[in-house]
């Protein structure tokens, strides 16, 4: 009897989910699970790898014990992940050597000033991205720097660096398959993407031995298998994706020019390029969107570090808000934000500014300033955000964007999609199944072994709400223009 479902594992920054999805990409079943992360020291974000995976498993397992699906029915599986977090692990006992270094930690970053003066258009060159702690290649080697014994020992072939995907695929297979796809290893710095292999000149720069780093593989195939001994049964593992490009395969942009826009902890566009490489000359960065039969696909990508962080922030550290929820209606409960002006910068600023030095900052307060001003110009902040990401991925591309598919957790809020839309005078898509991350991984799975097609992947996606512009286009300019203004200064006063 045929199988029924895809399992898609949804690996994120602040929680794991397992989503479950019959062969009409609807949805059986989820189950998700928070973990910790850990501030030790100003601008280090750390996590326990074991954490990751452990509530990883269990949402799989809550997942299955709730919607009584025997595993024997899962076709295949497909795993997606936050992009960039570095865990190093001994390949004997599988133990970690250190915390994993998550893709926000910027405690390299006066190294990586350092190196993009002197290497940066020579790594860009090769991998398309910029120097930045938010990639991989200074985690490893602050790692291999700091814990004694580690860089011999990884030349000895004794440890294991691995991308979230990879830890995650370590474990499920019982340390039988050590791989990274193309789309993680894009974002590591360490890999080539003309030549889609390791770069002997940029290990040698970093310091950093082949022997520590995976096998590559591409995004979709029989990729590895599950043990049975985690779920009672095999589970064919046929995709692997980072979360940002799972988001854009599951807005099903496969052509050239499609993009889309996601809202997770932070907010990431991307565009699909097509099938070579287009290198930005206004701080975009170029990745790897998916290699499948041998085929790549190129993307160029905007990065907004802190998008629904900014809303949790509200309601973890000001206490103005008591839900994530809550913040749509105060927006709405006020007709502006009242002179006040958000620069959400809490984890510095991304593209097209790559400038870390930057932090946040809430300009405009008065003696009438309610806490919805400042909950709308949060909001408000993460569509300007937007658009400078649209304006550049236009001047790049060339290509007129008249509409913008969105996704993740933070497109749920209809005032911040509204705002959008006013802002960037184009339609804002939100689709039937927000989860897109977690959806591309699903879609691609399938894909691998045949569970559904391409053509039926396109009648499936399917858009749920379209928001178009509700002011004036003089109006919007007014407003945009306002803001860079301010982050100029912002910018001006954080190289003082």
């Amino acid at each position: 009897m045929a199988k029924k479902y895809i399992l898609s594992f949804d690996q994120g920054t602040s929680s794991s989910r397992a989503i479950l999805y019959d062969n009409n990409a609807k949805i059986i079943g989820k189950g998700q699970r928070a973990f910790s992360q850990n501030y030790k020291y100003k601008n280090w974000v750390e996590q326990d790898p074991w954490e990751i995976y452990n509530t990883q498993l269990q949402s799989a397992k809550d997942l299955l014990k709730a919607s009584k699906v025997s595993v024997s029915d899962i076709a295949a599986l497909g795993i997606t992940n936050q992009r960039e977090t570095s865990i190093v692990w001994d390949r004997k006992t599988g133990q970690p050597i250190y915390p994993a270094i998550v893709w926000q930690d910027k405690r390299t970053e006066k190294q990586c000033l350092k190196l993009r003066k002197k290497k940066g258009d020579f790594i860009r060159e090769k991998t398309g991205c910029v120097v930045d702690s938010y990639f991989s290649a200074t985690k490893i080697q602050w790692i291999l720097d700091h814990v004694e014994g580690s860089r011999e020992r990884a030349k000895k072939g004794e440890l294991a660096f691995g991308t979230v995907d990879t830890w995650m695929v370590w474990n499920l297979t019982k340390g039988k398959s050590f791989i990274t796809d193309h789309s993680n290893a894009s974002r590591t710095l360490l890999f080539n993407i003309n030549t889609l292999d390791w770069d002997e000149e940029l290990l040698e720069l970093f310091d950093i031995p082949r022997a520590l780093l995976p096998n590559l593989t591409e995004n979709a195939g029989k990729l590895a298998v599950v043990d049975a001994s985690i779920f009672g049964n095999e589970i064919i593992i046929s995709s692997l994706l980072g979360d940002q490009q799972a988001a854009l395969f599951g807005q099903t942009c496969f052509k050239k020019g499609m993009l889309k826009s996601t809202y997770g902890t932070g907010s990431f566009m991307l565009m699909n390029t097509g099938t070579s490489p287009k290198y930005s000359e206004n701080g975009l960065l170029t990745t790897v969107a998916w290699t499948i039969k041998g085929k790549t696909h190129y993307a160029i990508e905007g990065n907004i570090f802190i998008a629904g962080a900014a809303i949790k922030w509200l309601r973890d550290n000001l206490d103005i808000i008591s839900s994530v929820d809550e913040s749509e209606y105060l927006a709405y409960s006020v007709k502006d934000s009242g002179g006040v002006t958000v620069i959400p910068a809490l984890a510095g600023l991304g593209a097209p500014y790559w400038n870390n030095n930057v932090q946040g900052a809430i300009i405009g307060l008065t003696l009438g300033t309610k806490k919805e001003h400042i909950v709308r110009a949060t909001l408000e902040s993460l569509a300007y955000r937007t658009a400078d990401m649209l304006n550049l991925m236009e001047t790049e591309s060339g290509i007129k964007i008249k509409s913008l598919a969105v996704d993740g957790g933070a497109s749920a809020n209809n005032f911040l999609m509204q705002y959008i839309s006013d802002i960037t005078r184009i339609s804002v898509d939100r689709p039937r199944i927000i989860e897109t991350t977690s959806l591309g991984s699903a879609y691609m799975a399938g894909l691998a072994i045949g569970f559904w097609t391409e053509k039926q992947l396109l009648e499936i996606h399917k858009v749920n709400k379209s928001f178009k512009p509700e002011i004036e286009k003089e109006e919007a300019l007014k407003l945009y223009s306002e803001w860079t203004k301010i982050v100029f200064h912002i910018i001006q006063g954080s190289s003082l």
